[in-house]
Order: C-alpha cells, then structure tokens, then sequence
C-alpha cells in the first residue's frame, strides 16, 4: 500500500504558487521534497538539461489484489552537463534507482516533491552533455479507481459475475502514475513494453506482441516491438479478457476491434468504418500510417469519449459497440465520427504533436475538424455535414462569455491542462479552421496540410508552423513531391482562386493569428444604403459591461450573397469599418453563406424585415444552413440587446414551413430554452403559452412523421426528434401511440421489436408512472446494447418521479447498476427536468468532493456537470445560492475553475434576458394567439 502522507501530499498539487512558474528568488527556498531536503527544481515544468531517447518498461498487474509492480530503464540524451535528473512519478512507491553510466552502475539518491508530481534523481557524479546514460527505477502503485493513469475496469457478464480489467488513460498528465517518465508533450522517445499476466487475461498495447515467455507461478510475459518516436500520453495497454475480430485495410494494416466477450457481435461496424477512414487518412494525408496495427478497444469504464493512443485507440462501449437492429442513425454517426476524429489523430497528434498544452487546439480542433471532412467522403449516406453548423454554436455559447479563452492559451498545471479540453479546443478549433479552408479553397488547404505533417512529422509544433506552412504553399522545398506539384502546375492556370495564395496578398498567419490568440469571435453589423453596403466590426459579447468588448479586430473572411445573384462574393474586413459597393440596388444581403465564416451578423435598419419577408415567402432561396445561422445570430442578438424579441420572434413563424434538420433543430434550439428559464421560476401561464406556441409552429412536421423507421439519415434523425419533442410537451396523438406501442412492448416482455426511431419518443412516455418506470429500469438492467441503455438511461432521468430521478443518481455514483461514468449525464438530465432541477443542485453540492476526486479537478466531466447543472437557473436568489456554494470552496477543490466563472456569467446573462423580454415575451404571445383565433375565424 502507498504511504498515506504522500496522498495527502498530493492532492494538493493545484496550490497556487503552481498555477504558474513561480518567481525562483521567492520559492527556491520553500521547495521541500517529503524527506525535509530541498528539492534541487522549482517549477512545474521539468528541465530541459536531459532528455529521455527510449523506455524499457516491465509491467506487472494484479488484477486481484488491484495493485501493479514495474521497472523502467530509461536511455537519456544529456543536453548540458547536471548531476541531477528530474522527472515525474505520481502516487508511486520508488524502490530502488540505478544510473548506468560508461563507467559502471551506481545508485542515485531520490528526492519526491510530490505537489509537483516530481522525482529528483541525484547523482554524486556529473553526468556530461553528449554522453549516454541509463536510469532504472523500480517502483509499485496501486491501481487507479478512477478513470487516469493505470486503472482499474469492471463488467458484469449476463450470468451476473463480475470481472476486472485493468486499462490506461495517460492524456494529459497521467502517465506518470503508471510509470515513472517526462511526462511531458516534447519529450518524445521509443518505448518497448512488457507485460506479465495469468494464462486466463490477454495483454494488448501500441505496438504489436513480439513474443510470450513463460514464467514461474503460471504467469506469462508478452514482449512488444518498439513503437516510433512518441509522447508519454499516447503510451497504452491493457490486460482483460475480451475477444477481438480483424481485417487488413489496403495499406496493410492490421485492424483490430476488442470487447468483452458477451459484446464481440457488436463489433462489425467499427471494424469496417476503421478499416474504410484509415485507408482514408493514408491516402488524404499522403503519408502512410507508420504502424503495422491499429487496433480498437471499448472499455466498459471511460471518462471521455474515445481516446488516439497510438496503434491502441480506446472508446467507451457507446462509441464503438453497434448493433444494427437497435442502433438509430444518430448513434450511427457518432460512433463513426468518433472513430474518425481518433484516427485522424494518428496523423494529427501522434505523428505531429504540440510543443505544449497550450496548443492543444492543434490536436482537437483538427480531429474534430476531420470528423467531419473524413465521415462525409467516406459515408456521405450519414449526412455529415447536417451537425458541423451545431458545433460552432456550440463552441459561441461559451466563446460570448468574457470567461473565454484564446484557442492557445498559456497553461502550467494539470487542472488547467485539462480545462483546455474544451468546446473552445474542439469545436471553435474545427470551426475556425473550416473558414480556413473556405477562404483559402479546399485543394490548397489540403495541399498546406500535407506539408505541414511531412515537415514536421515526429517532432513539435506550435500555432505558427501550421501558418506557415499554408501560407507559402508552391514557394515551398517539397515542389518536386507528386500531389503538390500536380496542384501548383495547375494552379497557375487557375487564375481565379490565385489572389488568396499570391505571397504578397496573402499571410495565413496574420489572419489567423487574429482567431486563435484573441478569445471570442466578432459580430459584422451591415447597414445596406442603395449599393452601399457600411460594414463594421465588433466583439459579440453577452455583458452589461461595453468596455469589455473594446480592443478587439479580427481579419474576416467575409462571404456574400444578394437576391439579384446566388454566387458567393468574398471579401477580407481587416479594419474596424469598410464599405462594399454593389453592382446594383438588391433586395436582400445575406452574409456568412452557409455560415462557414466564425461569426456572427447583425443586419441594421430594414435589414432583419427584409430577410424575414424573403424566409416567409420563398425560404428556399437560402441553403438550410443559412436559413438555420439565421435563426441562431437573431436569437443570440437578442441577448446583447441588438435586436428586439418580436423581430426574432416574428422571424420564427417561417418555421411552421421548415422542413430540413438544421434549422428545425435551430428553432427548438432558440425556442425551447425561453420555457426552460420560465419552468424554474414558477411562471405557468406564460410558460405554457410558449410551449403551445412551439408545438403549434411545428404541428403539421410533427403530424407528418411516420412511426417506422423509413427515410434518409438526416430524416430520421428529425423524425425521432420532433416525436421525442412532441411526446414530451403532451402532444395528444403522440402520447396516445407511444402508450399504445409501450403497452405491446411491455406485453410482450420487451421481446417485440420496436421501430428504433420512435423508441425515445415512447420510452418518455412509460417513464412517467411507476410502472413504465420499473419497466424500463428492468431493461436497463439486462440490455447488452449500448445504443439502448443510453435511451432508456435520458427517458428514466426525464420522468417526474422525484424518488426515482434520486435513486438514478446516487446508482450512477455507486457505479453498479448505472456505470459512474454517466453520472455527469445523468445528474445533467435530472437537472433539466423540471421535478428535478433541485434534486441535481442538491446533490451536485452533497457529493462534491467525491466528484472531483473521481473525475478531476478541471475535467470536463465536471465542467458539465457544473454547467448544465446550473445553466437554466435566472433569478437573483438561485446565483447568491450558486455563488455561496462555490465562493467556499479552496482552490484545491476547485474555486478557480473556468467553468465556475462560465456558470456565474450564464446565470447573470438569463436574469438580464429575463427581466427585459418577459414582458415583450408576453405581449408578442397575446397578439400572435388574437392574430391566429382571428385567421380561424
């Protein structure tokens, strides 16, 4: 067992004087390692003075006493001469440390500084810059029970037995419990493992199995090749009992999926979508993926959703496990693009890593980008490019907030690392970098790209090596290389696209450079005069404070469309202010065409009335993602008081014509929070005229919607969610067919095959009495479909039996029945529910300080949590309750989190909302509910 001091030691590692590089004269001389000597090293950051070259590490997990023995022998590289080295170990008993050196084997004396997560190795001997050495360490440590580092995983098989397994999760900073390493993105260097196991486990890991030796006590040692060159976070293995199935892509590389037994039939589909977007990848990137195996693993525990491993992804169950009987396209696609987005990280990553935390963006925002380039050539059929606009949303709800961040920002320790892993990373990142590849065509992106991950493949990166290399793309060394000397010979032919890449014109960096190291995004207000069309730029941010949104520019790629021409027009607003003349008076401008642009826009004078008449009488003139970022920028403008509510409003009424998922799912999207708010705030009358309103909008949608599961995938996707929506607000014929489809489903014993596009839709429904309830929770139980039990899972934790929405939650965090990987999920849902919404707060405080040890202080699982617990609070009294809990907190439990912050802003931004369109809110509903009984009449 590890000394208890150590643990109470380490706990604390966040403490302030760690959140940046401490003032050397100030701290030198309070850095204390646990023996009472002075630690020789006083940051966070470790030196750059050696720099490890290869791992041999020995592994040996016991997967019935939970615990883990090792060795490592690490080969260093010695920068400049140092008697001492300095690397990180977490939670871990050292034993014994050697240094091999030229002229013979020593031991080293060890120093722990555990806030740090340091050991200090000193020598009596210098170690001299150029020389080779080795340092052994060997050490123990226990298992994780959370879901970092080396840690423990557990499954219950259909016969009730439980079985453990033993998985790992490095990224960002956790692979220095597992082994002692510089764990650190910079400090890459080969790796050869081995693993000691019983006959009954398998051991699987980067690279594949060499041999197996036979040791004494009926054990087993697999050795594996060396993997390449790569950072400690992508280091992986695995000791379980699950099966596997493979194919070979046309590469020749070796694609494996694993599972626990019981689930291997649901491995089809990730096995051929692997094969088919790797192959992708090798051909896209011009580089052939560099190891013989990429194998797939679905781990019956996992924090995240899926993590890139090199050669060993892993995913939760959900994201991989398939069953094409009970999985609906909503799950078909994301279990595709999550496995496009950790592939394409092979490349984007693995191959090309960032020099530090603080670019993070250039792993995240590319994979997430990817997803979508990837999923879209391979499987057009799952239509893609249907959700991109939703993740830019998604990524301006927190990038309006002056709690933001630049997509690269400075970070030192690990709570701030893992905030990074945020919409802000993923989604702005994605998005940002679309607009890149509109603005500079999709051939030369591409082309920049491939350059990029050749010059710089197995080394470091940061933000200006990608600008870089997209801004100079034909003057560049690599011209004689086959596909980007094909694309600049033809290039020069093309004069039309040519002034985006003539050097003079054209500096990647300067225009980037604007997106990724300022935070927030810009709102272009457009006053159209007869042909003169003002222009001017400002930051879009929801405060009462203006000052706040001074100091910003942005270089714009600006699009345009005009009723008097489809064709998109382009132009770069660098300045604060700019005028576009026209070729002649129009009725209509529509700027970001297709919303491919990082912004949003606000059209002043007859602008708005203009776009609402075109919406409201030929709305097909507009693509369904400009109809949708029009929904979306109008709503959001009313939020910093640019646009009135009933001009937003009276925008919405087109919808009741809308057909297509994107702005469908946008109106819910803008309508549906404005009765969330009231739902808490004890305001029945008016809440209930703006749920009728919604569903009398989308009624004859609604009533057009078959029960079967027919249609393409974007219809289905619809489908189940206006049924879900309409089964949810008491629609009568929705209930009364989601009663009728439930009663034969429990008749006959669950057995009876439901169409999978109306099951959420009828489960919400049976979730309301405590018999459908018991039901479902039943199914739950015993279902070996991951696709399914996440339904049932969001329909049990929407029910308004307040003891049962209890129960879920205190289930989810004694992680039997319900894994407490979900709880984020579920307490979220409960939060949402209106017989829940005190619930979720009230055990959200009770159980803080066991969530943050399980799931890590700045995760994003408790950013989530968090946030989606609090975001649809808007009264003074609920922010005091909010701010009391939190302003109590240390900041070893959490207080100086950005998702603190995040929650605070929100909460004043829905009280501001509130207090000024209630009223207009209010007056708008009366007028439009005479105007309707007036048509009827």
């Amino acid at each position: 067992m590890l000394a208890a001091p150590l643990l109470l030691l380490v706990v604390s590692f966040s403490s302030s004087s760690g959140a940046q590089l401490p003032d050397k004269s100030q701290v030198k001389d309070t850095l204390v390692a646990t023996n009472g000597q002075p630690f020789p090293w006083d940051r966070m950051r470790l030196p750059k003075t050696v720099f490890p070259l290869h791992y041999d590490l020995a592994l040996h997990p016991n997967l019935t006493t939970l615990d883990f023995t090792g060795v490592v022998r690490i080969q260093l590289d010695v920068q400049e001469d140092t008697s001492t080295v300095v690397l990180h170990a977490k939670h871990m008993q050292i034993s014994s440390v050697i240094l091999l050196a030229p002229e013979g084997v020593r031991p080293l004396q060890v120093l722990e500084y555990p806030r740090f997560h340091q050991l200090a190795l000193l020598s009596d001997k210098v170690l001299t810059k150029g020389r080779k050495y080795e340092v052994q360490l060997t050490f123990a440590a226990n298992l994780s029970d959370n879901f970092h580092g080396f840690y423990k995983s557990s499954y219950r098989t259909s016969t009730g037995e439980v079985r453990i397994l033993a998985s790992t999760q490095f990224e960002a900073t956790f692979a220095r419990a597992a082994f002692p390493c510089f764990d650190e993105p910079a400090f890459k260097a080969n790796y050869t493992i081995r693993i000691i196991r019983e006959p009954r486990h398998i051991a699987i890991s980067n690279m594949p199995k060499v041999k197996t030796v036979e040791l004494p006590g009926d054990l087993l040692e697999d050795h594996f090749d060396t993997t390449v060159k790569m950072s400690t976070y992508l280091v992986a293995f695995i000791v379980s009992d699950f099966l596997s199935v493979s194919k070979t892509t046309q590469h020749g590389v070796k694609i494996s999926v694993y599972a626990v037994p019981e689930k291997i039939s649901q491995t089809t589909f990730a096995l051929d979508a692997a094969v088919k977007l790797l192959d992708f990848y090798d051909d896209y990137f011009d580089i052939p993926y560099p190891l013989p195996k990429q194998d797939l693993a679905a781990i019956p525990d996992f924090q995240s959703g899926a993590m890139e491993n090199w050669g060993l992804t892993t995913y939760r169950e959900s994201g991989l496990l398939f069953d094409p009987d009970k999985t609906s396209p909503s799950d078909k696609l994301g279990i595709t693009k999550v496995i496009a987005h950790e592939l394409a990280h092979q490349w984007f990553g693995n191959l090309v890593t960032m020099e530090w935390w603080n670019d993070l963006w250039l792993n995240e925002g590319f994979a997430k980008f990817m997803e979508f380039v990837s999923v879209d050539i391979t499987y057009p059929e799952l239509q893609v490019d249907d959700s991109f606009l939703a993740k830019c949303f998604e990524a301006m709800e927190v990038d309006g907030l002056s709690s933001s961040h630049p997509v690269s920002t400075p970070v030192e320790n690990p709570t701030q690392i893992q905030e990074m892993f945020d919409d802000v990373s993923y989604d702005k990142g994605a998005c940002i970098l679309n607009m890149l590849r509109d603005f500079l065509t999709p051939e030369a992106f591409e082309i920049g790209i491939i350059q990029y991950l050749k010059r710089y493949s197995y080394q470091n990166t940061v933000n200006s090596h990608l600008w870089e290399s997209l801004t100079n793309i034909c003057n560049s060394d690599n011209l004689d290389e086959g596909r980007i000397k094909e694309f600049c010979s033809k290039r020069n032919l093309n004069s039309g696209a040519s002034k985006w890449y003539s050097g003079d014109e054209l500096d990647v960096r300067a225009i980037m450079d604007t997106w990724t190291l300022q935070e927030g995004f810009p709102l272009v207000n457009v006053e159209v005069r007869g042909r003169e069309v003002r222009l001017s730029q400002e930051r879009y941010l929801k405060t009462d404070n203006p000052s706040l949104t001074e100091g910003f520019l942005w270089q714009i790629p600006l699009t345009y469309m005009t009723s008097a021409s489809s064709t998109v027009h382009r132009f770069l607003l660098k300045t604060k202010m700019d005028i576009l003349y026209l070729p002649e008076e129009v009725d209509w401008v529509k700027f970001n065409v297709d919303m491919s642009g990082y912004y949003m826009v606000h059209y002043e004078g007859e602008g708005w009335n203009s776009i609402i008449k075109l919406l409201q009488h030929n709305h097909t003139a507009l693509s369904s993602n400009d109809r949708a970022s029009l929904i979306h920028n109008v709503f959001q403008l009313v939020s910093i008081g640019k646009v009135r509510l009933d001009i937003a409003l009276e925008l919405s009424l087109y919808l009741s014509r809308e057909t297509e998922i994107m702005p469908v799912t946008q109106g819910f999207g803008e309508l549906v929070p404005l009765y969330k708010l009231m739902e808490k705030r004890d305001m029945a009358a008016l809440e209930n005229q703006m749920k009728d309103y919604i569903v009398d909008l989308f009624r004859g949608l609604i009533d057009r919607q078959e029960w079967s599961d027919s249609g393409s995938v974007s219809e289905r996707r619809l489908k189940s969610y206006l049924l879900l929506f309409a089964c949810f607000r008491n629609y009568t014929p929705c209930v009364t067919k989601a009663t009728q489809l439930f009663n034969k489903w429990r008749d006959s014993d669950g057995k009876m095959s439901l169409p999978v596009d109306v099951t959420m839709a009828v489960f919400i429904v049976a979730s309301r009495t405590p018999e459908g309830w018991d039901f479902l929770s039943e199914k739950y139980r015993t279902s070996l479909q991951m696709s399914v039990k996440s339904r049932l899972k969001s329909a049990m934790a929407s029910s308004p039996l307040q003891d049962k929405l209890k129960w879920m939650m205190e289930q989810s965090l004694h992680g039997e029945v319900m894994k407490t990987q979900d709880l984020p999920d579920v307490v979220v849902a409960v939060s949402r529910n209106l017989r829940g919404y005190k619930l979720g707060w009230d055990f959200l405080r009770a159980n803080w300080h066991t969530l943050i040890k399980k799931f890590d202080l700045g995760s994003h699982s408790i950013a989530y949590l968090v946030t989606g617990v609090t975001n649809q609070y808007s009264t003074r009294e609920m922010l005091d309750e909010v701010k009391s809990f939190f302003s109590s907190l240390t900041e070893e439990t959490g207080s100086e989190m950005r998702c603190i912050q995040q929650t605070y802003e929100t909460i004043e931004d829905n009280i501001r909302w509130t207090d000024t369109n209630l009223p207009l809110l209010k007056a708008w509903l009366d007028k439009h509910n005479h105007r309707v009984a007036h048509e009827d009449l």
